[in-house]
């Protein structure tokens, strides 16, 4: 009986040549006829795939639009009966099969398995077997076995053993199995990249050409190891450790690099690569159109690298290990967390050294972090190097001031800089209103201020006031003694307390000029945090940075974290306290504490303080002398009875009153000594201890 077959849509299918592969026909044959794909194939209406009807000889039945169920089931038989009598002579197409061959003796792949793999590659480049294997429905594990063998000619356990987890092809990450029960074969079987089968049957390719798509050679270092100075305890470490692993080809190698964007890891990473005088092969984190490639797919392309480059004296490159170890999506972990056990044996087990690199390991599953062989922070550089780098990238571009303050910009990153000199420099002969300077710093200023930095400008508040002197300090300790002392000892935890604008925080910074120390300040606002644990965690970090760099760490408004734990109302105002005295006890060079506030602070802290300097406002004979000093700036002539004034009107006044008033010269300018002194008065006026009591007086 003829079915007549209806004008209707068809399934859109890619166009094939007329001419199939032998071994391409057989194994759809197979597909259809002892495997009964025939069923799905031959519908009620038709066929399912006009295309593969096509290409299997169904022309006419599809022009006549008339279908014969025997008879197209007859000739099924024929063809198949055919192409089974021709089998021992059919071989696959001669690109592939050399491709095959060097790949098979490169990892050391049974026949099985090369089998196996010569399969998915002709069933992803040609589209009727595509279409004949999915005649055969969706199918579990178990079935999937079964149908491998069949089409292939294979012993059932054979293919078990090649598709298992011990098996080369998914542990080198060439062949991924997809564990769905509800997928067709061609979406249980996936290849290690998109352009991996066309790259197998269309050139001839040495192996490693075969990932160029996932992995490529790093391109040489854009610095050196003399860049890397503040690393050097770490590396010191790690280089040896490295050339070790090399020459020794030992196993299980793996270095997690981490810190801010724009610190240098990748640069450090090719600097090792070089320094070790071997190869580094990148993991890419994005395909040949600029699209993400997702965690799962890196790591099979870093496992693949392992197999192929195994041979080679190399080291991997893993950047931006973030879609590997962090985060969930959809209640689900990520690909580390997903397959735990395999990559903890992964990480135990590579062939070749890896370096991991991340901005952030805060959520990183320890049970991983724990088995990198060294865990090493690359932060932002020191101030020195800071300035030392900037030269290097643009010096010729900008004035030394401008190279200062980008040094003194503890969160600008060489990276970031980097970037900025490279656009001024591009347009540099094309600025008009701007200057070079001007321009980089508006570049770096945006930058900052979307990764919530404060700009360049800031940093100028670390720079002592052009008349400073230690001689306009009232305090209650010789502090051109405690200079002279600390530039042998280098190591002191000094509590600096009094009236706002006495000049504690300006004598921190004489004194870490007079040390040849950078400074690092932290306030208040940049060590508290609403998170729990997290406050702790910033001190914890801003000890152990000044400890890295060497620096003089002062940590004003130190009150709100020394409270009396005898008097706190949360667990949390007592933890920090604790981180805060812990890390005091530990830190081995200078720490400065500023504070307007002795009352309240824990007993505990004030007894780890080897100085409790007091600064009061200055003395009448101090605040003449600055005065005078101030008016000879100024060119302001001054009185005779200058000595008797002070005395009499400025009794609260503090050198940062004196700067205050500088500063108004900004938009007030000054007409006369009679105009300076009096904005002092004001100032000293509107302290609430000079302000007269409310009530009777006696």
């Amino acid at each position: 009986m003829t079915i007549p077959v209806p004008r209707r849509r068809r399934r859109q299918s890619h166009e094939l040549p007329p001419e199939l592969d032998p071994l391409v026909r057989l194994w759809s044959l197979r597909c259809l006829v002892p495997l009964k794909g025939h069923i799905r194939f031959l519908q009620f209406h038709g066929f399912n795939d006009d295309t593969l009807a096509s290409v299997l000889g169904f022309a006419e039945e599809i022009s006549d639009c008339e279908v014969d169920p025997k008879a197209a089931i007859a000739k099924l038989r024929a063809w198949h009966c055919e192409a089974e009598r021709r089998a021992h002579a059919m071989h696959v197409p001669k690109t592939l099969a050399g491709n095959l061959n060097r790949l098979g003796r490169l990892v050391n792949l049974t026949e099985t398995e090369r089998r196996l793999l010569e399969f998915v590659v002709l069933m992803q480049t040609h589209r009727c077997l595509t279409a004949a294997a999915e005649q055969l429905g969706e199918l579990s594990t178990v079935g999937m076995f079964r149908m491998l063998s069949v089409i292939l000619g294979l012993s059932e356990a054979d293919v078990r053993t090649a598709l298992g987890g011990r098996g080369t092809l998914l542990r080198s990450g060439l062949l991924s199995l997809n564990g769905d029960h509800n997928h067709q074969l061609p979406d249980r079987l996936s290849l290690i990249s998109r352009n991996f089968a066309d790259q197998m049957v269309s050139i001839d390719s040495e192996p490693d050409t075969l990932l160029q798509d996932k992995v490529c050679i790093a391109p040489p270092a854009g610095l050196a190891l003399s860049d890397y100075t503040h690393l050097a305890p770490a590396l010191g470490i790690l280089r040896p450790y490295l050339r070790h692993a090399l020459h020794n080809a030992s196993a299980g190698v793996n270095v997690l690099l981490y810190g801010p964007p724009g610190t240098g890891k990748t640069q450090l990473a090719r600097v090792l690569a070089g320094d070790m005088g071997c190869q580094l092969f990148e993991v890419a984190s994005e395909d040949e159109d600029g699209d993400p490639i997702d965690g799962e797919k890196r790591l099979r392309a870093m496992r693949a690298a392992q197999y192929f480059f195994a041979q080679h004296r190399s080291l991997i490159l893993f950047d931006e290990i973030e879609d590997v170890f962090d985060g969930v999506a959809f209640g689900r972990g990520s690909a580390a967390q997903t397959h735990k056990a395999w990559m903890n044996r992964m990480l135990e087990g590579n062939a070749l050294p890896v370096l991991w690199l991340s901005n952030d390991i805060g959520n990183v599953d320890p049970a991983f972090i724990r088995r990198f062989d060294m865990v090493i922070e690359v932060p932002v550089p020191p101030q020195a190097q800071r300035e030392r780098i900037a030269r290097a990238i643009c010096g010729d571009l900008v004035a030394a001031g401008t190279l200062a303050r980008l040094a003194r910009q503890e969160k600008l990153a060489p990276a970031v800089v980097a970037r900025a000199a490279s656009v001024v420099r591009t347009i540099h002969d094309k600025l008009r209103d701007a200057t070079a300077d001007a321009a980089m710093e508006r570049l770096l200023d945006g930058t900052l201020a979307a990764q919530g930095h404060d700009p360049l400008r800031a940093g100028d508040v670390h720079l002592l006031p052009d008349l400073y002197d230690p001689a306009f300090i009232n305090a209650d300790a010789d502090l051109a003694q405690v200079a002279a002392m600390l530039q042998r000892s280098r190591s002191a935890r000094l509590c600096l307390y009094g009236p706002p604008g006495t000049g504690k925080t300006a004598y921190a910074r004489w004194l870490a000029e007079r040390l040849g120390m950078p400074l690092l300040v932290r306030r208040a606002s940049d060590l508290l945090s609403p998170f729990v644990g997290m406050s702790e965690r910033l001190i914890a970090d801003a000890f152990r940075a000044a400890e890295r760099d060497g620096a003089l760490l002062l940590v004003d408004e130190v009150d709100s974290f020394l409270r009396d734990r005898r008097s706190a109302r949360n667990s949390w105002e007592v933890s920090m306290t604790n981180e805060m005295l812990t890390q005091m006890e530990s830190f081995p060079g200078v720490f400065a504490a500023s504070t307007n506030l002795m009352d309240g602070i824990d007993q505990a802290a004030l007894r780890r303080f080897d100085l409790k300097a007091k600064f009061d406002y200055l003395q009448p004979g101090q605040a003449a002398r600055l005065l005078r000093r101030h008016c000879e700036r100024l060119g302001l002539a001054t009185p005779d009875d200058l000595d008797e004034r002070t005395t009499r009107h400025l009794r609260m006044i503090t050198p940062g009153d004196f700067a205050t008033v500088m500063h108004q010269q900004r938009f007030r300018p000054l007409a006369g000594f009679d105009a300076f002194f009096a904005a002092l008065r004001a100032e000293c006026a509107v302290k609430a201890d000079a302000r007269p009591a409310i009530g009777f007086i006696h």
